[in-house]
C-alpha cells in the first residue's frame, strides 16, 4: 500500500501536508517491477502519472528512422508523466526499468482531478513544463541538424562520385595520349622528316584543332560523326594505317574531313602513321583536358553548394538571398531527383531584397519541405518554387507539388510535435513542427499549408530581419 509518508520525499508534495499527500496516496497503486521492464511506451494512450519511489528508469527515445538512444534517467524519488497526462499526447518515449523499482501508477482522471484541486502541485508542474520542453526541443533539433548533416553528407558523395571518377578516368587516359605524342615525335625524327615538312604537318595539327573548336551541335551529332568516321576509316585503312579505327574515331569527334587527311597523307608520304597517330592523340589530350575541367568545375559548384548550403565561414544571422539557399538546397536533392521525371519550375520575383536569417537552419527547412514534396510524387510529377516580395522588405517562398494532396485529417496534424506520416527509415528525420518553429520562433515569419488533391503548398512568410535573436 501506498501511504502519505512514502510521498512525503518526492518534490512534486513539499508544499502540500500531510492530508493533500493522502489524497493522493488513496488513487495511487503500487507496483514493484524488475530491471528491464518497460512502462510507459510512446505507444500507449492514455499515459498514466508514475511517482518513482525506488529504483531507476531510463528515458529511452525513439525516432522516425527506427533507432533509440537512451535520453535521459529518472532516478527516485521523483515523478513523470505530467506532461503527457495534461496535453492528452505521448511522446516517443518509453522507460526501462534499470533495477527493481518501486512505482505508485495514478490514472489520467485522478490525475487531473487532484491536480487542478491542489494549487501548489499544479504550479510545480507548470514550473517543470519549461525545463522539459527545452530539454526535449534542444535534443530533437541537435538530432535534426545531423539527419540535414546526413542528407547533405549523401547526397554530395552521390553527386561528386560521378564527376571524381571521370576525373580520375581522364586522367589515366591523358597520361596514354600524352604517351601517343612522344611516341609520334620520335617516329618523325628518326624518319627524317624535313624543317618545312614539319612546319606543315604542325600548321594541319593547327587546322584540326580548330576544326575542333568550331563544331557545331549538329557536327557533334552521332550520326555526323559515325559517317566522317566510316570515310576516315577507309582513307586510313588504303593506306596501310595499322589499328586505324583507334585514330578514326578521335579525328571524326574533331569535324576534320577527306580533304584535310589527304593533305596529311600527301606531305607525310611514309610517315604518315605517325602524323595520324600524333594528331589524334594531340586531340584526344584536349577532349580529356576539357573533361578534366568540366569535372573539376562540377566538383568545385557542389563544394560551393555545400558551404552556400551550410554558411559555413559566416555568422549565426546572414544576410542572404533566399534564392541561394533554395539553389543550394536542390544541388543538395539533385541525387533524388535526376533519378526521376519530377520536374522543378522555378518562378523567382526579380530583385528582391537580402533578407537576415539563420542561414543554415533556413535550408534546413527548404531540404525538410522540398524532401516532402519529392517524395509525395514519387517518380513524377512537378514541384514549383515561386518566391516574392512580402511585407515590404520581406519575402514569401510557397513550394508546391501536384501530388496527391494530404488527407484533410492529416492536415491538422501536420505541425504537431513528433507527427510523421513516412514509414520507418524515409525522410530527413526533421518534422514539420521543428520547421515551424524555426520560421516561426526564430524568425519571426510564417509557415502555412494549404492541401487538396492534386496540389499541396507550404508558403513560407520570412520579415527582412527578425526582432531578436531567439533562444
Amino acid at each position: 500500500m501506498i501511504t502519505a509518508a512514502d510521498l512525503a520525499p518526492i518534490d512534486l508534495f513539499d508544499e502540500v501536508g500531510e492530508d493533500e499527500r493522502a489524497a493522493w496516496a488513496a488513487v495511487t497503486e503500487e507496483r514493484w517491477l524488475e530491471a528491464g521492464e518497460v512502462v510507459l511506451r510512446g505507444e500507449d494512450i492514455p499515459w498514466t502519472f508514475l511517482l518513482l519511489l525506488e529504483g531507476r528508469l531510463d528515458g529511452i527515445r525513439h525516432h522516425d528512422d527506427g533507432s533509440s538512444e537512451v535520453d535521459h534517467q529518472q532516478v527516485a524519488p521523483t515523478w513523470l508523466g505530467a506532461i503527457s497526462v495534461l496535453t492528452e499526447q505521448a511522446p516517443n518515449l518509453s522507460f526501462r526499468v534499470v533495477e527493481r523499482t518501486r512505482l505508485g501508477i495514478v490514472q489520467p482522471d485522478d490525475f487531473r482531478g487532484l491536480v487542478f484541486a491542489q494549487r501548489p502541485v499544479f504550479l510545480r508542474i507548470m514550473r517543470q513544463f519549461r525545463p522539459v520542453i527545452s530539454r526535449v526541443e534542444g535534443n530533437e533539433m541537435r538530432r535534426e541538424k545531423l539527419a540535414s548533416l546526413g542528407t547533405m553528407a549523401a547526397g554530395l558523395a552521390h553527386e561528386l562520385n560521378n564527376p571524381a571518377a571521370a576525373a580520375k578516368r581522364s586522367a589515366d587516359q591523358l597520361a596514354l595520349s600524352l604517351d601517343a605524342v612522344t611516341g609520334a615525335l620520335r617516329t618523325f625524327v628518326e624518319s627524317g622528316v624535313e624543317r618545312e615538312d614539319a612546319a606543315t604537318f604542325v600548321d594541319l595539327h593547327d587546322q584540326a584543332v580548330a576544326t575542333f573548336a568550331a563544331c557545331t551541335i549538329q557536327d557533334k551529332s552521332p550520326l555526323a560523326i559515325s559517317d566522317r568516321e566510316d570515310r576516315l576509316l577507309e582513307l586510313l585503312e588504303d593506306q596501310g594505317v595499322t589499328d586505324a579505327w583507334k585514330y578514326a574515331e578521335p579525328l571524326a569527334r574533331a569535324g576534320v574531313d577527306e580533304g584535310w587527311m589527304e593533305q596529311l597523307v600527301a606531305v607525310a608520304g611514309a610517315a604518315t602513321e605517325a602524323a595520324v597517330r600524333w594528331v589524334a592523340a594531340s586531340l584526344t589530350a584536349r577532349e580529356l583536358a576539357d573533361e578534366l575541367r568540366e569535372s573539376t568545375d562540377r566538383m568545385s559548384s557542389l563544394v560551393g553548394a555545400m558551404k552556400a548550403y551550410a554558411y559555413m565561414d559566416q555568422g549565426d544571422l546572414v544576410e542572404a538571398d533566399v534564392h541561394e539557399g533554395l539553389e543550394a538546397t536542390l544541388t543538395i536533392l539533385s541525387h533524388k531527383l535526376k533519378h526521376s521525371s519530377i520536374e522543378v519550375v522555378r518562378e523567382y520575383a526579380e530583385g528582391l531584397t537580402p533578407i537576415c536569417v539563420y542561414g543554415s537552419e533556413l535550408n534546413q527547412v527548404w531540404t525538410n519541405v522540398l524532401d516532402n514534396a519529392i517524395s509525395a510524387l514519387g517518380d513524377t510529377g512537378t514541384i514549383t518554387i515561386t518566391t516574392r516580395a512580402w511585407n515590404g522588405n520581406g519575402v514569401e517562398v510557397v513550394i508546391a507539388d501536384d501530388g496527391p494532396g494530404i488527407p484533410e485529417d492529416l492536415q491538422r496534424r501536420v505541425f504537431d510535435p513528433f507527427f510523421t506520416t513516412k514509414g520507418v527509415g524515409e525522410g530527413t528525420g526533421m518534422g514539420l513542427d521543428t520547421s515551424r518553429r524555426i520560421i516561426e520562433d526564430r524568425h519571426q515569419g510564417r509557415m502555412t499549408l494549404e492541401s487538396a488533391p492534386g496540389r499541396t503548398a507550404f508558403c513560407v512568410q520570412l520579415p527582412h530581419a527578425p526582432r531578436k535573436a531567439s533562444t
